[in-house]
């Protein structure tokens, strides 16, 4: 991923594959905490046209995926909950053991979040024992890419043209003072994740909150998540967070054949 151009980026492949796509947002919008949703809210968080997505929405009512509300509002449908049912139940067998052991190496609060879209969701939190602290991060909760050490040491996988659309559709919103908010701050600091192998998010999704993060790469090397360290500023530095670096690494390369 060389960052400096949009040079040479195409449009998508496949009509289905981008009427595919558009139908998962929709489902990701409708499933997003603080439901059940309106229309208008679906539409936006799914970035797809209101025509567009009253026809998905209709479409997945039929199939289960979504219920409707008697306010016309949406929710998860019967289908949608006991397909989660069966993935959760589905776990690979060593992934806790993996986030219990990077926890009892750092002494702070682990999470495993999942690429999703154009976000990332929490799948598991584990706090830290003896910590005078929580963070206000949940297991289900969806994060922006650019602010989060999990999104960037993503973002630091995947190929420049899907970077770059991304940033095309999104934009770099501003979440904190620190958030990085142009292409070229987000591109040398991708650059900096792959030359040393962990992201550092210093402040940048949330004031006081510091996090070390690595992708957990697929058999074809395209990440499928990542697990992270979270820390507060008033308590641990850059430096001390920094030294966590083997630990999440290993633990990152433990995670690969289970998720």
């Amino acid at each position: 991923m060389d960052g400096t151009s949009a040079g040479g980026r195409t449009g998508r492949t496949s009509a289905a594959g981008s009427a595919l796509e558009k139908s998962l947002r929709v489902l990701e919008a409708v499933a997003a905490p603080g439901g059940p949703h309106r229309l208008a809210e679906v539409t936006a968080a799914a970035a797809v046209p209101k025509s567009s997505t009253f026809r998905i929405l209709a479409s997945l009512i039929d199939q289960g995926f979504v219920r409707q509300e008697a306010d016309s509002r949406y929710a998860v449908g019967p289908r949608l909950r006991g397909l989660s049912a069966l993935v959760g139940a589905g776990e690979p067998a060593g992934v806790g053991g993996v986030l219990n052991e990077l926890r009892r190496a750092t002494g702070q609060t682990v999470h495993l979040a999942l690429h999703s879209g154009r976000n990332i969701t929490c799948v598991r939190k584990l706090e830290s024992d003896g910590q005078p602290f929580r963070t206000a991060s949940r297991v289900g909760m969806r994060m922006p890419l650019h602010t989060t050490a999990i999104g960037k040491s993503i973002l630091a996988h995947l190929p420049a043209e899907e970077v770059w659309e991304l940033i095309d559709a999104t934009g770099l919103p501003r979440r904190t003072p620190r958030t990085l908010t142009t292409a070229r701050a987000l591109h040398a600091q991708l650059a900096a994740v792959r030359e040393q192998g962990f992201a550092l998010d210093d402040e940048e999704n949330e004031t006081t909150i510091r996090c070390i993060g690595a992708a957990v790469l697929g058999p074809a090397g395209r990440p499928v998540g990542g697990v992270s360290v979270t820390t507060v500023t008033f308590l641990v530095s850059r430096e001390e967070i920094e030294a966590y670096a083997p630990a999440l690494r290993t633990a990152a390369l433990a995670l690969a054949p289970l998720l």
